[in-house]
């Protein structure tokens, strides 16, 4: 059976046996189409049937979250942690809180932890987990309830050399803590079981930063190989939660001049630049919409999603050279992208996890376009994670600049070891393949050395 057959026949069976996994489909079928070269090269990985087993988590795990809300009713979520991939390391990803959350969603999500986990170097394997409880227009005593209801659980199956779940959206810094109090209530234990905590008690410097600074870090090594940089840049941005935000302010910091932001309820086009003082105090201070943000900026433009033309982002109809989606999964698709090249945009740096559709990565490729991958663009927050581990297990509080110092290092790392293995695999520059195939090979080799586990 050809490599290409190989390939076909275990998206078919990953279809038939999940059904209804969408997301998670687009998922595994990115990776998979990507590994070809290697698989045509290394028949050991067909030889250990390693496709058929990286594609299926090691543990899922539902279960029902029962808490009370303000008016005393009894409320039900549900709440996952999926546990794909062990291989080198304790399983690690985030949990989301989001109505959109089902197994499918954390499916695709913890797949692709996998191999960003991988991409950085660290010790950690792949993990996601969540539930589609939704913390806006909750109160905090409601969010507390629920985080500790949740925990109940959760506690059972994690552990700080087991799996060690952190943020993603809808869960912040507010909600580690409710969570991580329950935990050492149930368990007695004060360890380094969640990433994301406070600073007062085990939390690391840079963290909250970590996913933006670290994607417009990934960007940067992108253009400076092609003898560029972000310096006097044009920027769009996806987006108004800590990735979208710290990725604005990292671009100021480079030179750049971000103009756009967005959230739920619609968009932002400063074409002075993006406020971030404003911004932030919007968002993280007061939690309020976009819309909010003309009181204080009157020249910048609001676009409510009602306004967006069927089919399209407002975002990326801003004129830019480069664009960093950084909401969430399939923002920016074939339309988005065809109206963002013609408008003069060269890079899509992937800031949220898949917000690019198949349709869109074509072009993108085929148009000789820089693109950072989501795996290899993203991964800050999850080694700024693994940084917050070793602090914890040592018992050292790092500075600020010593954690950016290492996160700028290990972005650069993730560059050069996704560019290497595209010019390896005879696609120089093709940094999705790149990412994929030497994020997988250091896993499947693990999966190899440990045996039929």
């Amino acid at each position: 059976m050809s490599v290409k057959s190989d390939i076909e026949k275990v998206l078919k069976s990953t279809i038939q046996s999940t059904p209804g996994q969408t997301e998670f489909y687009q998922a595994v079928e990115e990776v998979l189409i990507s590994l070809e070269p290697l698989l045509r090269a290394e028949p050991k990985y067909d030889q250990y049937n390693i496709l058929e087993r990286i594609v299926i988590p090691e543990r899922q795990i539902l279960f029902r979250v029962v808490w009370m809300d303000d008016q005393g009713k009894i409320q039900t979520n549900i709440g996952y942690r999926v546990q794909f991939n062990s291989a080198i390391g304790p399983y690690k990803g985030g949990l989301r809180f989001h109505p959109s959350v089902n197994l499918g969603i954390i499916k695709f999500l913890g797949f692709e932890q996998i191999f960003k986990n991988s991409l950085t170097g660290l010790a950690i394997g792949g993990a996601k987990g969540g539930s589609n409880f939704d913390p806006k227009g909750k109160s905090e005593g409601e969010i507390m309830r629920f985080c500790q209801s949740f925990m109940v659980e959760l506690s059972k199956h994690i552990g700080e050399t087991k799996d060690i779940p952190a943020g993603d959206i809808g869960v912040g810094g507010r909600e580690i803590g409710y969570m991580f109090g329950e935990y050492k209530r149930l368990t007695s234990r004060f360890e380094g079981v969640l990433t994301g905590k406070g600073l007062n008690w085990g939390g690391s410097l840079a963290r909250t930063e970590a996913t933006g600074y670290g994607s417009v870090y990934f960007a940067e090594n992108i253009l400076n190989k092609a003898g560029d940089s972000l310096k006097d840049k044009i920027c769009t941005v996806s987006g108004a939660g800590n990735v979208a935000l710290y990725t604005i302010q990292k671009l100021y910091e480079m030179g750049a001049l971000p103009v756009t932001c967005s959230d739920s309820k619609g968009m932002i086009y400063d074409k002075n630049g993006i406020d971030f003082t404003a911004l932030k105090a919007i968002k993280e201070v007061a939690r309020k919409d976009l819309s909010e943000y003309i009181k204080i900026r009157p020249n910048a433009v609001y676009i409510p999603l009602s306004d967006y033309p069927q089919g399209t982002n407002a975002v990326w109809s801003i004129p830019c050279f480069a664009a960093f989606p950084s909401a969430t999964q399939n923002e920016l698709n074939l339309t988005d992208i065809q109206i963002l090249y013609k408008n003069g945009c060269r890079l899509v740096n992937e800031g949220a996890n898949m917000p690019s559709t198949p349709g869109a990565i074509d072009f993108m490729i085929s148009h000789k376009m820089f693109y950072g991958p989501a795996k290899a663009a993203n991964a800050g927050g999850v080694a700024t994670s693994q940084l917050e581990m070793s602090q914890n297990a040592s018992m050292q509080k790092w500075t600020f600049p010593e954690v950016d110092s290492k996160l700028h290092s290990i972005m650069k790392s993730i560059f050069d070891l996704a560019y290497a293995t595209s010019k390896e695999f005879g696609n120089e520059g093709n940094l999705m393949l790149g990412a994929n195939i030497a994020g997988f090979r250091k896993v499947a080799d693990s999966m190899i050395d440990q045996g039929a586990v």
